[in-house]
Formats: C-alpha cells, structure tokens, sequence
C-alpha cells in the first residue's frame, strides 16, 4: 500500500480542515440539542389527599406516559438516567365521582417540577377507580430482624413491640389477604446488647390503604451465652402395659448454652427428659435413647451424658 507524504504546510492545513470539521459538528450538535423537543417519560403515580369514607381501588397500572416539553440536552439525560420522580395526583374529586382527569391537574403538578421541563399531555388522560365499602381490620405487628451478634451474643427473650397490633382500613377485599403488617428491616452488626428503638412501619402498597400507627416501639432483648451442665431425672414414656420399669442412670447430664441472665436460676425444673419404652416394644432396642423435650426459651442443648440408657423390666 502507497503511503501518501505530505509536505509540513499540507499537514497544517489537514490538520486544520479536521479541527474545524470537528468544531462544527459540535457546533451543529450543541444547536440541535439546545433547540426544544417534546419527548415522552415514563413516571410513576402517588395518590394524595384519598377520601377517607370511600375505599377504592384503581382500574390501571400504577405507572403513566408523560410527555414533557424540554431541550435536546433534557431529553438526552432523561434517556441516559430514567426521571425518577413521581407525579402526585389529586383524588380529592373521588368523592363525588369515580375518576379523575390529569389534564386538569397538569398546573399543580409542573409546579413541583423543573423549570423548562413541563408535562404538556399525560396518558391515559383519565383515571378510573373501582369503590367498595371501606372497613376497619386490627393485624399483629411482624418486626423483619436482620441482626449479626457479636461471638457468644444472641438474642435472649422474646420481642417486645408496642403496640402491638395496627388498623388498618380499605377495602374488604384487600384487607381479606392481610395477616400481619411488617416494620422495617431492624439491621444491626456486631449486637452485644438491648436494642431498643422507634420502628417505622412498611408503607402500603395500595394507595387506598391507611394504617394507624406510622411506627411501633421495638425492644430486643440480647445478652451473652455461656455453657452450663445440670442433671436432669429421665421420664419414661408410651408404657401403656404398665411394666415395672428401671432406668439405669436415673439422671443424665444436660449441657447447653443460656444467656448470663438466665444462668443462676437454672435447675433441673425446667427441663423434661425422656426415653421412649415404644422402641423396645415396637422396635427392639435394647437401649433408650435419651430426648430433651422440655427446656428454657432460647437455650440449646449441646450434649446429653449418656445419650443413651440401659432399662431392666420386671414382669
């Protein structure tokens, strides 16, 4: 392949010819994009101002087309990075009609928004909603616990919420489908003590719900474990025969984990163990198999000694 050569004064102008070539493209780019466009957005709908004695349901996505009137440069970055904001729609006028028009509205929605980013038409103009009777429903409180304890940390009682129930109104159809209401997640690393705070609740996912109250209060209860070893009697179970049974040993030794709270207070009240007479009727063990079936709330069992008993039945 030739390879041109050009002299020193024609690489200049070459060189030249590229720039302004490159200038006026810009130039030409920077005109186009100033200049305005209507393009359309995709944005979601939050409902404001919901009747209260009317419960209602909408007849359509949550979601519209807006078309906005912009410049190039607005359309451009709307494309790149999709416009998050929401549109609030007014339904102050569901209580005397089943719909409301956007159109109508559009003054007090480009009011919250850019300056030279006007909404000019919305689709679907018009919203349409269902109504039905609005009722009341009371529903436990279910916290949503996502905690990392911090080595020979757990949690050591039960949770405590308060309230612990909340109402919720809407439509029956709706609140026929809900058991619980969930908090926010209560995310904590490292825990090594009480967690005691003010929970927001999870927001509604339909817009004609309401839920009183907003937040709940949530204690957690969390201490650190430790290991602890007490001698517990074995119950004999399931000897419908009423044979003269013995155990050998009458005790074994329980070895679990418990919160340094509940340690002193330990004994061999709080807990069952049994062997079960079934599995040498039915099955022919010649030893029991020892079971915990009784023990404090939030202990674990790490070993039981013997795990398994020796028995003489007298006939």
């Amino acid at each position: 392949m030739a390879i041109i050569k050009l002299s020193a004064i024609e690489r200049r102008r070459l060189s030249a010819f590229v720039t302004c070539l490159v200038l006026a493209i810009f130039a030409w780019l920077f005109t186009s994009l100033s200049n305005p466009y209507k393009y359309t957005v995709r944005q979601a709908v939050h409902f404001r101002n919901a009747p209260q004695k009317r419960a209602f349901h909408p007849l359509q996505a949550d979601t519209v087309n807006a078309i906005v009137q912009g410049t190039g440069w607005q359309m451009l970055f709307s494309k790149i990075n999709e416009d998050k904001k929401v549109i609030d729609v007014d339904l102050r006028t569901l209580d005397t009609r089943n719909y409301v028009v956007l159109s109508a509205q559009l003054r007090q929605i480009n009011a919250k928004r850019e300056v030279g980013r006007e909404i000019i038409a919305i689709t679907p103009d018009t919203l349409f909603f269902d109504f039905s009777s609005r009722t009341v429903k009371r529903v436990p409180v279910e916290p949503v616990i996502a905690i990392n304890y911090q080595k020979q940390f757990a949690q050591s009682g039960d949770v405590s919420i308060k309230p612990r129930y909340v109402t919720i109104s809407g439509p029956a159809e709706a609140l026929s489908r809900i058991r619980t209401w969930k908090t926010d997640s209560i995310k904590i690393n490292d825990a090594n003590e009480d967690f005691n705070g003010r929970i927001n609740l999870q927001g509604a996912k339909e817009g004609n719900l309401n839920i009183v109250p907003k937040n709940v209060s949530v204690n957690i209860p969390i201490d650190e474990y430790t290991e602890k070893t007490i001698e517990v009697p074995v119950k004999l179970i399931n000897n419908h025969n009423y044979y003269d049974v013995r155990v050998f040993p009458q005790k074994v030794k329980v070895t679990l984990t418990t919160s340094l709270g509940n340690f002193p207070d330990l004994n061999e009240d709080d807990f069952e163990a049994v062997a079960d007479l079934e599995l040498w009727r039915h099955s022919g063990y010649s030893m029991l198999p020892v079971k915990v079936t009784r023990l404090p709330s939030y202990s674990k069992v790490v070993k039981i000694e013997p795990r398994n008993i020796d028995f003489i039945i007298k006939k």
